[in-house]
């Protein structure tokens, strides 16, 4: 997949996993395997509160403030001694944002495809945030975004583009309204990443290609 996941194989990509993997003590390939499958998520939901006038006019405002990018800018400065508690909280106000009610689902079909424990994933999401909103700052300057449509186009791009963004979207939403215990997740995944850890496509091939295997 093209777009957000992008950052995660980027230079300042392997600097965010290891920066994350040191922050919440999980190894590194644990935690882009996290990432890899909750930046698609939260995208989406962002996409899905975008989607309203009001929620585009909040995201706007967010990337045209606070959330411009220059996180990106200093990530030795972000991890270096630890993930300050600011940007902990900033991340869990957009969590409790974009999620609302639903962020224990997420975190817990995270646990589940992952195996790793709910708790240190809410940890790694909480960081994930703010770098996200950060990535979508540079994104909305570059493509010079400015109203809700826009918006809408810049995420669903991010997310595959075309009729594959509205599929990707179409799983994301289930995950976020189901009723269940997020076994969509594994669809989702599936979905996103565009096959199983066994195939060079999938998020096996992702992890090796961030990790030169």
């Amino acid at each position: 997949m093209s777009g957000i996941l992008d950052l995660l194989n980027s230079s300042a990509g392997k600097q965010i996993i290891q920066g994350v993997a040191g922050q919440t003590n999980q190894s590194e390939n644990k935690t882009a395997e996290i990432l890899t499958m909750a930046l698609p998520i939260l995208t989406g939901a962002m996409k899905r509160n975008a989607s309203s006038s009001e929620g585009a006019s909040g995201l706007l405002g967010a990337l045209n403030g606070k959330h411009d990018g220059s996180i990106l800018d200093d990530l030795g400065g972000l991890f270096g001694g630890g993930v300050d508690q600011s940007v902990m909280d900033d991340g869990a106000g957009i969590l409790g944002h974009i999620l609302g009610n639903r962020q224990p689902r997420v975190e817990q079909a995270l646990s589940q495809k992952s195996g790793m424990d709910a708790g240190s994933i809410s940890q790694i999401l909480k960081i994930a945030a703010p770098i996200l909103l950060g990535y979508l700052g540079k994104q909305q300057r570059s493509q010079q975004v400015s109203e809700q449509n826009g918006l809408g186009d810049m995420l669903g791009g991010l997310l595959g583009g075309g009729a594959q963004a509205n599929q990707n979207q179409s799983l994301i939403e289930s995950l976020l309204d189901a009723d269940n215990d997020g076994s969509m997740i594994d669809d989702i995944a599936g979905m996103l990443l565009k096959g199983d850890k066994g195939n060079s496509g999938g998020l096996g091939g992702m992890l090796g290609g961030l990790f030169g295997k």
